[in-house]
């Protein structure tokens, strides 16, 4: 049950609820949703943003929690650390252990590579366990990778690279049959007919579920089949720097053991970066609904060594994180609870925004609504509107919920909010990283020997991914990281030494720029304690 100061406002959305039912609510068109968005998302929102002043996209506008993160020195003082001899050699490195590094560990030691697989939580501790709705891909009759295509870059505002949206939208289908062989259970008729559904900015229902915990069911099979292949791995492993011979070319990394603080070098032949997003910058003082290891370290590691960034200036604020009860604020409320017929409506019951307009669309017409409007519901802590749930049962029948959603009943119940019932409240979130790490369609970047992929890349979405599209991505990607990486150290025979060169050159630029020495990254992880506690008990105390 909600509070008293609430239940003024769900007799509103309760009264408005059968006329809503059968309610036709308009698209806005592509002018009105450029006004939208240059007037509300928190992209274009006034002193959020700054120039980078050192490497190679010095010059470039990032919000200024990125830009801490770039201009920062690093944890190793490469004027005085020894490169220590290597501990491992292998042929593949990988670090990340979610979606995207896990898919190319299988297909690398599909193709006879010596895999090896750092990540600096567990297995499996990644944003593609959190996923929720479903993966797109077009396979029905009625769809096809072309016009997947047209979807993707409309919902990125056309300013997505396409080759790199054709490589997303080409692999699709046999993706989606590559899962089915792991072991994927996806939702199917009785007939064993695929169901697919609506997503915001989808033409076609190409959106595959595994009820709404899609990318828990993904990540378990993904799991036992890289366990199954008896990859080598190592975890509460993070990463310090990469290393990069006398050519420039990408030669493994400088790692930490999170639990004992030792580091150490993997020498490798190729290096991929799959490290996940960075909704724990909790950019603009937003909530996320990201996973606690999402710091952005993969983007600082490849920018200190020269690689090329993309899209720095644009971040995917889900449009429904939790807005109540404050103990699970910016947890993620599926898009498919929209999709199967929820509607956005604010404190006086009324519909605002047709409800599967793109993320940034929603996302900005919401903040709308609160700031300018003064119709949301004002004694949560950042302000929300409601997401009105009931009609999912009027529409589609009683234990639609249960049978669809029963991740996000549990996730509302438990705090006596029955989804069923009432409405449930909802805010915008931090969840997804549009740019990152610019690479071709063979995962490749500019540096030799460095391949990238998931959600630390940057161009498939360009200012706006789709709903979906995050879980093809890493799939995609992953795949072909995996393929190209293990294709080259076929083809090398010498490996030469590793430097952190690179890092004293960077050094000297963050010096000019005079950025103060005592500002450090990566992240690693984010550490919520007291100032007091932060430096005395950390694991990387003894590199000061």
């Amino acid at each position: 049950m909600y509070p008293k100061e609430f239940q003024e406002s769900i007799k509103k959305v309760e009264a408005t609820r059968q006329a809503r039912m059968t309610q036709q609510f308009p698209m806005l068109s592509l002018a009105d949703r450029t006004i939208l968005l240059e007037a509300y998302h928190p992209d274009y929102k006034k002193g959020t943003m700054r120039q980078i002043s050192v490497g190679v996209n010095k010059g470039d506008k990032t919000p200024h929690e990125f830009a801490n993160l770039f201009e920062a020195y690093s944890h190793i003082n490469p004027n005085n650390f020894t490169i220590p001899s290597p501990k491992y050699e292998t042929d593949v490195l990988i670090i990340g252990g979610g979606g995207a590094g896990v898919a190319a560990a299988i297909v690398a030691k599909q193709a006879k590579a010596n895999v090896f697989l750092v990540t600096k939580l567990r297995v499996a501790d990644a944003n593609t366990t959190m996923a929720q709705g479903g993966i797109q891909a077009a396979d029905k009759e009625n769809d096809s990778p072309a016009i997947h295509y047209l979807d993707v870059v409309g919902g990125g505002g056309f300013k997505n690279i396409p080759e790199l949206v054709r490589a997303l939208v080409s692999d699709g289908p046999e993706v989606i049959r590559w899962l089915e062989e792991l072991g994927v259970i996806f939702d199917k008729a009785p007939d064993g007919t695929m169901l697919s559904i609506h997503g915001g900015g989808t033409s076609r229902k190409r959106m595959h579920p595994c009820r709404d915990y899609t990318g828990a069911e993904l990540m378990r099979c993904l799991k036992d089949e890289f366990l199954d292949q008896k990859i080598k791995y190592l975890e509460y492993t993070g990463a310090l720097e990469l290393l990069k011979d006398s050519d420039g070319k990408c030669v493994g990394a400088v790692l930490v053991n999170m639990e004992n603080g030792e580091v150490f070098t993997v020498k490798a032949k190729t290096t991929i970066l799959a490290t996940g997003g960075a909704g724990q910058l909790h950019i603009q003082g937003f909530p996320t609904s990201n996973h606690y290891g999402a710091t952005a370290d993969g983007l600082v590691l490849a920018y200190r060594s020269g690689a090329k960034l993309t899209f720095l200036d644009t971040i995917q604020y889900h449009p429904t994180g939790v807005g109540y009860p404050e103990q699970i604020l910016g947890q993620l409320i599926t898009e498919k609870v929209r999709g199967v017929g929820a509607q956005l409506v604010n404190a006086d019951g009324e519909r605002f925004i047709y409800d599967l307009e793109t993320r940034d669309v929603v996302s900005s017409a919401i903040i709308r609504e609160i700031q300018d409007r003064k119709k949301g519901i004002m004694s949560v802590t950042s302000g929300g509107v409601w997401l009105d749930t009931p009609l999912i049962e009027m529409k589609s029948g009683s234990g639609t919920i249960l049978k669809q959603l029963p991740a996000m009943h549990r996730q509302f119940i438990k705090f006596g909010i029955d989804m069923t019932k009432e409405p449930v409240i909802t805010y915008p979130t931090q969840h997804y990283q549009n740019g990152g790490i610019l690479c071709n369609e063979y995962a490749e970047t500019n540096i030799p020997g460095l391949y990238v992929a998931g959600e630390v890349t940057g161009g498939v979405h360009g200012r706006n991914r789709l709903m979906g599209n995050s879980l093809l991505d890493i799939l995609v990607f992953g795949r072909r990281a995996g393929t190209h990486a293990a294709e080259l150290a076929a083809k090398t025979t010498e490996v030469k030494p590793g430097t952190i060169n690179h890092v004293k050159k960077y050094h000297s630029e963050l010096e000019k720029a005079g950025i103060p020495k005592e500002r450090k990254s990566p992240m690693l992880l984010p550490d919520y304690r007291p100032k007091e506690f932060q430096d005395r008990y950390s694991f990387l105390s003894h590199l000061k």
